[in-house]
């Protein structure tokens, strides 16, 4: 007996929810109130987009850029530039010019679709991206102006096209959405998704053990669309037939907080920073909204203090999912719940928290190992550390034209993690091995000391980076933001530290400071503090020794 050899492609799948339940809704937050419409409506705008595309003369394989921020347009062109064969190349809003000059010629855009506000960040590169043939500007009702020539309103781009584009048989293999690393070392590098990819990764999101969406969820995406493709939710939340609900420019936390209560918001995913300013929103007015249909977040990005995972749960009764995962791994590749297997049910509570402050199984399907430097797999000891591959049928094997060899060994990704298994089989990210500290020949855990450091009460966010040490090669220093009317001390984070860690890996000094500056998808820019540091001639005090 042989089975049909049906090509995985996402045109067979994305359009389901609105087939199975046309009437739910998508929501988007405008200045002005909220926009909405049906997932039946959302489907046929994207055949619309789709016979506009192609009235273009887009054909498969050409790159269409989104340059937005999430919203129910933006939600078209997921839909639409993937299953007409096209390639989706979501650009990075929050990158500075030279960045995305470079990613829009490497990837040749032929199109560039871009919310009305945002068109001031394309204006130093109206002479230098040339394979672009055409702005296609959403407007929202705020004005914006461009000088770019050959412009065209979205509404006017779609209007009076069919409704039932007639979707491609392709190749499964063929690409559908392109995403660029942030760039932390060198240019960055494009990473190309696949329908089989893509497919794959959709169905497994879903899965009970994963983040376990149904038809019955309203998602709030506050992940950026632009970043790994949303962590999939889009696709996954427009197969299911979830109602979704977008911030679209409007994120900060206030504002988050009161949609999520207005729409009955039952799962959300957002980076740590999101969820320490909503905890912060919510501890100042804790009667003001009702969350209650919410039931978990999915925080991703950088390790979320275990602190905060806890209060959610203790206060909200919500369950945050912790994950982990890379633009090359498109994104999800482990997970952490709080109960996470039958045999957790008999755990304590303290225990389940332990494990959910792990990065987390692996999504079924995929395989990781730990590698010495001769590589040589490590034990699962939850001693061992090493360097963290993995692979899988949704993990990158090469960068859109750029080989980068010493990126992959035999068929694994290398991620730049430097990691640990337990015996359970949960990840345990000891941090990027640019980020850890090495002082006297032993390693220090930024993550770590940041948890702990932001577990005490008065600290809102903190970050440990590694400065020269004419002694110990390098010692850790600890910047740190604290709550609004807090007075927290240097000696008292020295002291509440010394309880977890030794004497020897303590910040040499504290800094108080206003911010913190982030990368473009909301994690800690460890590469700038060092920067900024070193650009202010910053040196250690001596203080401690080991």
């Amino acid at each position: 007996m042989t089975m049909q050899q049906t090509p995985l492609l996402l045109s067979r799948i994305i359009g389901r929810g609105a087939s199975h339940d046309p009437n739910e809704e998508i929501v988007t937050l405008l200045e002005g109130g909220t926009h909405r419409q049906t997932l039946a409506t959302t489907w046929t705008r994207a055949n619309q987009l789709a016979s506009a595309l192609a009235v273009h003369g887009i054909k498969p394989g050409d790159r269409v850029a989104s340059f937005m921020w999430n919203n129910y347009r933006h939600l078209e062109l997921y839909q639409a530039v993937p299953s007409m064969g096209a390639v989706l190349h979501t650009l990075n809003i929050r990158l500075g010019p030279t960045d995305l000059e470079y990613i829009i010629n490497h990837a040749a855009d032929r199109i560039i679709f871009i919310d009305e506000d945002l068109l001031p960040l394309l204006a130093p590169l109206i002479d230098k991206i040339p394979t672009v043939e055409m702005l296609v500007i959403c407007r929202h009702g705020e004005g914006g102006e461009t000088e770019f020539t050959n412009t065209v309103d979205y509404e006017d781009f779609i209007a009076d096209q069919a409704g039932d584009y007639p979707w491609p048989e392709i190749d499964e293999n063929a690409p559908m959405g392109l995403c660029y690393t942030s760039g932390t070392t060198g240019k960055p590098k494009g990473v190309m998704y696949t329908h089989r990819s893509t497919y794959l990764h959709t169905i497994a999101q879903a899965m009970t053990d994963s983040m376990n969406l149904s038809a019955l969820d309203a998602v709030c995406g506050i992940v950026p669309m632009f970043h790994a493709m949303g962590w999939g939710l889009p696709f996954t939340a427009s197969m299911l037939g979830c109602k979704q609900v977008m911030p679209h420019r409007f994120m900060v936390p206030e504002r988050l907080v009161e949609l999520m209560s207005e729409e009955e918001v039952t799962i959300s995913a957002g980076v740590p920073t999101i969820w320490q300013g909503v905890k912060s929103v919510i501890e100042a007015a804790p009667d003001k909204y009702d969350l209650s249909r919410l039931s978990r977040l999915t925080c991703g990005g950088s390790a979320p203090p275990r602190s905060m995972m806890r209060w959610y749960w203790e206060k909200l009764g919500v369950e945050m999912i912790q994950g982990w995962g890379m633009t090359e791994t498109n994104p999800l590749g482990t997970l952490s719940r709080k109960v996470a297997k039958r045999s957790h049910l008999r755990l304590t509570e303290d225990q389940q928290f332990e494990n959910i402050a792990k990065a987390g199984l692996l999504i079924p399907g995929l395989e990781i190992e730990i590698f010495d430097e001769q590589w040589q797999p490590l034990p699962h000891d939850g001693n061992s550390v090493g360097e963290l591959l993995i692979r899988g049928p949704w993990i990158c094997s090469e960068y859109f034209n750029d080989p980068q060899p010493e990126k992959f060994h035999e068929g694994w990704l290398v991620t730049g993690d430097v990691a640990k298994i337990d015996a359970e089989q949960y990840l345990i990210i000891a941090d990027r091995s640019k980020d850890l500290i090495k002082s006297g020949g032993e390693w220090i855990s930024s993550v770590d000391l940041e948890n702990h450091i932001v577990s005490l009460d008065g600290v809102q966010q903190a970050a440990v980076v590694a400065q020269p040490h004419p002694k110990w090669d390098e010692r850790p220093v600890a910047l740190v933001i604290t709550a609004r009317g807090a007075n927290v001390t240097g000696d008292q984070i020295i002291e509440h530290c010394s309880g977890m860690f030794a004497k020897w890996q303590l910040p040499d000094e504290i800094l108080f400071v206003e911010e913190i500056p982030l990368t473009s998808t909301g994690k800690i820019d460890k590469k700038a503090i060092r920067a900024d540091l070193e650009s202010r001639d910053y040196r250690l005090p001596d203080l401690r020794t080991q």
